[in-house]
């Protein structure tokens, strides 16, 4: 099927390593232009590096990076994608990690720093990848859309940090009200919230690795389909939301969990 993306401009942040990385490989190999922002100049470098051994285009990659939770940097690396890859048709939000311990006495420090690093910095992409798309006529910017990787953390009590599950589902509310705000403008915002993916250097992959035996009887008692997920599952989703097959998809949070219960 084609997806109709060969050409377009994606910028994804955090696209260095796990879901964004996956999500950088997906574009490239539907013909799309990817820009990769992350903190990390050599891991910046050594994904590019592994999509173009894989086949990918050098010249329809860049990478840029900065602090994908900071306003100043995010607009910096928007305006060197748009001079190198030209103008922005889908811009993705992945960032977010948690540093809160769990239960509800949570410090001042944790709820700021997680807050910025979940909810704001996928705020302030979104706003300035808007700033952007704006700028050009409806003919111009047609199909321009917004996607953000939330999580189930925010669709439902999980017991997760309170900082992370309050992040998320903020960014789940900024999703159906932003929709509602530039619908009118011709453009599409979408969430994602996975489930357990699995990866390399992940949380779960941490995990499984320390108890493999009891994770494997967690995952197959709490999800429906009795595995993890994978980058490339997310990656579909996310392929499916930027492309004109979804063109009268939007403020909707797409759950990809493999059918969790809790």
């Amino acid at each position: 099927m084609d997806l109709e993306l060969k050409g377009k401009h994606v910028f994804i942040a955090g696209a260095s390593r796990g879901i964004g990385l996956g999500m950088a490989r997906a574009f490239a190999a539907e013909g799309a232009k990817v820009a990769m922002a992350a903190r990390g100049v050599e891991a910046l470098d050594a994904a590019r590096d592994a999509l173009i051994a894989e086949g990918a285009k050098a010249d329809s990659l860049f990478t840029v990076a900065g602090d994908m939770t900071a306003s100043a940097d995010i607009a910096v690396a928007l305006d060197a994608a748009e001079a190198k890859l030209g103008p922005l048709h889908c811009a993705i939000a992945n960032v977010g990690l948690s540093r809160a311990p769990l239960g509800f006495d949570v410090s001042d420090e944790d709820w700021e720093a997680d807050m910025k690093q979940n909810l704001f910095g996928s705020v302030y992409l979104g706003r300035e990848a808007l700033r952007r798309i704006l700028t050009r006529g409806p003919a111009e910017r047609e199909g321009a859309n917004l996607i953000f990787i939330s999580s189930i953390a925010g669709v439902d009590a999980m017991g997760t940090a309170l900082t992370y599950a309050a992040s998320k589902a903020g960014i789940n509310h900024q999703t159906r009200q932003l929709a509602r705000f530039v619908g009118k403008e011709g453009i599409r915002v979408n969430a994602i919230a996975p489930g357990n993916i699995l990866f390399e250097g992940g949380v779960w992959d941490r995990n499984t690795k320390a108890r493999p035996e009891a994770w494997d009887r967690w995952i197959k008692r709490e999800v429906a389909l009795r595995r993890f997920g994978a980058v490339e599952e997310i990656a579909d989703a996310a392929l499916y939301l930027a492309s004109p097959r979804a063109s009268f998809v939007t403020g909707e949070v797409l759950v990809v969990d493999g059918g969790q219960v809790r």
